[in-house]
């Protein structure tokens, strides 16, 4: 994938801004601390949560992917295999509870990505600015 699209790091966890930075503190979306993100990026400097409830727009991306989720499978499995819908339910509810963790962090990169575009040449830890040290 080409690193400048705003594609990039929502599918690489990296910052929006450089593409350099870890957006999440750990790698997979499925470890105990799935949802710790840094406050800054350690390339560049953005600011991954730039104010309080700023991320509660991201529930409602989550809920778009949940539904683009469902919709596929359920045309995939119920009108093109010919699944059964009850077996299909049965099957949806726990890969729904399983995906959650990879959505809310999916729905967290994507919120951020639109606001903040991708410029590699703006290093805010070189304009002088201070920082906060996230621990």
């Amino acid at each position: 994938m080409l690193k400048d699209n705003r594609l990039y790091s929502v599918v690489f966890n990296k910052c929006p801004r450089c593409h350099q930075g870890d957006f999440f503190v750990t790698s997979s979306a499925y470890s105990r601390r799935f949802d710790d993100m840094h406050e800054t990026c350690e390339h560049c400097g953005e600011v991954l949560m730039p104010e309080p409830g700023f991320y509660w727009g991201s529930m409602f991306v989550s809920y778009a992917f949940y539904t683009l989720y469902t919709l596929a499978t359920f045309f995939t499995f119920v009108t093109w295999l010919k699944v059964d819908l009850d077996y299909y339910l049965i099957g949806l509810v726990p890969t729904l509870v399983l995906l959650t963790p990879y959505f809310f962090r999916l729905a967290r990169r994507s919120w951020l990505t639109f606001f903040i575009a991708y410029d590699p040449q703006k290093n805010r830890r070189t304009e002088g600015k201070q920082l906060k040290v996230s621990a």
